[in-house]
C-alpha cells in the first residue's frame, strides 16, 4: 500500500466518527465523555498525519478523499456537535440554529477552506470547555494535545497556518 492510500484510509476512518460520536452518546450518555475525548484526540492525530503522509507519496495523483479532507473534518465536528446535543452539553436550539446557519451559508457559497475551519472551531472549543468542566483529566489531555501540536508545528503555525487562515478569511469575506 502506498502512502497516499494509507493517508486516504486514515481520513476515511476518521470520517466514521460522524456516526460513532452520536452512537457513543446514545449508548453511554454523558458518562462517555472521556471516550469522546480519546476519540477526538485520535481524530486530531490522524488529521495531523494524513496530509503529510499523502504529500510524501510517490504518486502525484489527487484522490476524491484527499480532495475532500476539509469536508471530512467538518463532518467529524458535526458528529461531535450531535454528541454534545445528545448528552445534554448543548441545547437543541443552539445546535440546530448553529448547524442551520452554517448549512445555509455553505449551500449558498460552497465551502471555502477558512470558513470550513471557522465552522469547526467553536464546536471544538465548546467540547474542550465541557471536557475541562465535566472530566478535567480528559479535558487537560485535549489542551495538552493542542499545545503539543502547536509546538511540533512551530514555526510553521505562526508563520504559515495563522496568516494563511487570516488571508483566506479576508479573501472569502471580500468575495461575498
Amino acid at each position: 500500500m502506498v502512502a497516499k492510500q494509507i493517508a486516504d484510509l486514515i481520513t476515511l476512518t476518521r470520517g466514521l466518527l460522524v456516526f460513532i460520536f452520536p452512537w457513543l452518546a446514545l449508548a453511554q450518555g454523558p458518562e462517555s465523555l472521556p471516550w469522546a475525548v480519546a476519540l477526538l484526540a485520535a481524530d486530531w492525530t490522524g488529521d495531523s498525519l494524513d496530509g503529510p503522509l499523502a504529500r510524501r507519496s510517490r504518486l502525484s495523483i489527487q484522490t476524491w478523499i484527499g480532495d475532500h479532507d476539509l469536508e471530512f473534518d467538518m463532518a467529524v465536528a458535526a458528529g461531535l456537535l450531535a454528541y454534545m446535543f445528545i448528552t445534554g452539553h448543548v441545547q437543541a436550539t443552539v445546535a440546530l440554529v448553529y448547524a442551520g446557519i452554517w448549512g445555509a451559508y455553505f449551500l449558498r457559497v460552497g465551502i471555502p477552506r477558512p470558513m470550513g475551519m471557522l465552522f469547526q472551531a467553536p464546536i471544538y472549543g465548546w467540547f474542550i470547555y465541557v471536557a475541562l468542566m465535566q472530566a478535567p483529566g480528559a479535558g487537560w489531555w485535549l489542551v495538552a494535545w493542542v499545545l503539543a501540536a502547536v509546538v511540533v508545528t512551530w514555526p510553521k503555525f505562526p508563520k504559515e497556518v495563522v496568516p494563511g487562515f487570516l488571508n483566506g478569511m479576508r479573501e472569502t469575506l471580500g468575495r461575498e
